[in-house]
């Protein structure tokens, strides 16, 4: 059951309007990881491969200044422009590598994100982002609207349990 709660440090510290959060037990935060996962920013349309438009590179920008203060230990996109361009600001600002995925192979690729434990940023698509969210969090979620960016899914997974937070983003862009 997801329901809306104030969590003004997290939304303070990560820059976001609104939280909602479905935890599946109490937290033991003495072993926890964090995975954010995220959604490309806006594309230029009918293009095959298509690369960020100005308010996507803004906002990919914007996805990097909110995860800036978060430790964050691997950095995967699939191997698109679009989420490749909304992961570059990130791994420049954290000096690390984006490793590709594979999104048609989501429950094999959660299964690798819990076993290495890693704080991570994954960058996906409105028909994988949610669904891997899900696959993570134990939670059935499934893709959402092509015109949806400003969502960001932070999963913790705590050594007996799992927190799902659906944050969203605060970036109002005009070009």
């Amino acid at each position: 059951m997801l329901r809306k709660i104030s969590l003004g440090l997290i939304c303070f510290y990560l820059g976001m309007s609104s939280v909602i959060a479905a935890s599946t037990q109490t937290e033991d935060s003495d072993s926890s990881f964090t995975i954010y996962l995220v959604r490309h920013a806006e594309k230029q349309l009918n293009i095959k491969d298509p690369e960020l438009t100005a308010c996507g590179l803004k906002r990919a920008g914007g996805i990097a200044k909110q995860l800036e203060l978060i430790n964050i230990d691997k950095l995967y996109s699939t191997n698109f422009k679009r989420t490749m361009q909304t992961a570059k600001p990130i791994a420049t600002m954290k000096n690390i590598e984006i490793e590709p995925y594979n999104p048609t192979e989501l429950q094999q690729f959660a299964t690798q994100l819990k076993h290495k434990q890693d704080n991570a940023v994954v960058v996906g698509h409105s028909n994988t982002t949610a669904l891997l969210a899900g696959l993570l969090a134990n939670q059935p979620l499934g893709s959402f609207e092509e015109s949806i960016y400003d969502r960001i899914y932070q999963v913790v997974i705590f050594k007996s349990s799992v927190q799902l937070n659906i944050l969203q983003q605060s970036f109002v862009c005009t070009e």
